[in-house]
């Protein structure tokens, strides 16, 4: 399949821990660096991840989703989880757009996965805090890691400790110092973002 890619627990007889289903970015795909470096990491850590290509992305190699689109683009969790068959714990997360149609599919059941993780969450477009993406979050009962970036102009920090907040279920924030893109070859994201969610599964 085309739009998708596995990192796999180093090692022959290397054990999968959980399963995490990735998705990207609205302007980007499932090769975003961010995406890449943490399935290296949590390779290491015994978890599996599956970065996929939101149905948008299938159809169009550039441009951003449209808010027709969105419902195929939160059913590609559970889709994806379906055709790979995958036993034990399974985790749904992205980056920006990708995280919020993942916490959306969350909200919405009636599937659900055993945890979520969001990558820069989009709370509100730049310059709009009015316009905060946060309805469906109290519906969220999950265990949630957040990592954000405190330059990020799509929420603040404090803004993000208010939304991590709404959420029923247990959250952790990791704050690295970068923008939107979470600057993961310097800012050390991929790392500290793997290490929130073996955390996450210790707890399950």
């Amino acid at each position: 399949m085309t739009w998708l890619s596995i990192h796999d627990p180093e090692g022959p007889e290397a054990a999968v821990r959980a399963t995490l289903i990735l998705a990207h970015g609205a302007g980007g795909n499932r090769d975003q660096a961010m995406l890449r470096l943490l399935g290296e990491e949590l390779a290491q850590r015994g978890v599996r991840t599956v970065r996929i290509d939101l149905p948008f992305r299938r159809l169009r190699p550039k441009g951003p989703p449209s808010p027709s689109g969105q419902p195929a683009d939160r059913a590609a969790f559970g889709e994806t989880a379906r055709l790979l068959e995958l036993e034990g714990p399974v985790l749904w997360g992205g980056h920006s757009y990708g995280g919020r149609m993942a916490s959306m599919a969350v909200a919405e059941g009636p599937e659900r996965p055993d945890g979520l993780l969001l990558l820069s969450y989009p709370l509100h477009p730049p310059g709009r805090p009015e316009k905060a993406r946060t309805a469906h979050l109290p519906d969220i009962a999950v265990p949630t890691v957040l990592v954000h970036g405190r330059r990020d102009p799509f929420a603040s920090p404090e803004e993000m400790a208010e939304a991590a907040a709404l959420i029923a279920g247990p959250t952790t924030t990791v704050e690295v110092a970068a923008a939107h893109d979470l600057a993961p070859a310097k800012s050390g994201a991929p790392a500290k973002a793997a290490d929130a969610v073996t955390a996450m599964l210790d707890g399950l």
